[in-house]
């Protein structure tokens, strides 16, 4: 398998840490040419392979410049995996702030909106290639329990929703877009929650949480030529904690 993405080149967007990260390190060891994208600007080290570079995903210019940055240095294709995300700290619905509501909304949607216009602008006009959104099972497989994230939630649902529609758009015309969509996840941002974490584990078939490298692993088969006939593909990777 580690030459599975030779020649290709592949953006991750979020990959200063957590799932992002590891899918960065898991396409270079593979072979891409990797572009590690995310607000820190990231800092390695990183494996032969992925090189770094600041993207704010709010802002349509920053993302606009990053893209025509990348086809300045080289003109070839450029797949996309979005996996920038944050999430509001159980926050009551009717509670919440709309300056978090926008945050939460603006990195997680708007920003995976803005992402795929980009990127998939420019695939289509170099004959196709394949886009991976980062949703989650809170999209539409469940509803997180005790914490409360109704934003976060919503905004995962919209990045399935977009997935599905783009898929229809450009699949005809060379462009792939699939999901995956992670349960909870041995990640820095579920590290915070420790209080919530055994409630979480015993609603879950496997007993444990994801390791990133899974979740990595799925976004892999999803950018690659195995996947060829997955249009709007969701893959849910729970641990069957939507079956409880």
């Amino acid at each position: 398998m580690t030459a599975r993405f030779d020649g290709r080149r592949i953006a991750v967007i979020g990959a200063g840490g957590g799932i992002g990260r590891a899918v960065a390190d898991s396409l270079a060891g593979q072979g891409a040419s990797v572009v590690a994208l995310d607000i820190t600007g990231i800092d390695g080290p990183f494996p032969s392979g992925v090189t770094g570079r600041g993207i704010d995903v709010t802002s349509e210019q920053s993302v606009a410049s990053v893209v025509a940055a990348l086809y300045e240095e080289d003109d070839a294709p450029i797949d996309l995996v979005n996996s920038a995300g944050i999430v509001e700290d159980d926050v009551p619905a009717e509670d919440m702030p709309m300056e978090l509501y926008d945050r939460v909304m603006g990195v997680n949607l708007r920003g995976v909106y803005l992402a795929c216009r980009e990127f998939g602008k420019e695939l289509l006009q170099r004959g196709g290639g394949a886009i991976v959104n980062i949703a989650s099972m809170s999209g539409n497989a469940i509803v997180n329990s005790p914490q409360r994230q109704s934003v976060y939630n919503t905004s995962k649902a919209g990045v399935s929703a977009l997935t599905r529609s783009l898929a229809v758009e450009w699949g005809p015309r060379g462009v792939r877009v699939n999901a995956v969509s992670p349960g909870y996840v041995d990640t820095p941002l579920n590290s915070l929650k420790q209080h919530m974490h055994a409630g979480w584990i015993a609603g879950t078939v496997a007993g444990r949480f994801a390791r990133v490298d899974e979740v990595a692993g799925a976004v892999g088969y999803l950018l690659s030529d195995e996947a060829a006939y997955c249009h709007g593909t969701e893959l849910l990777i729970d641990g069957g904690y939507s079956l409880r």
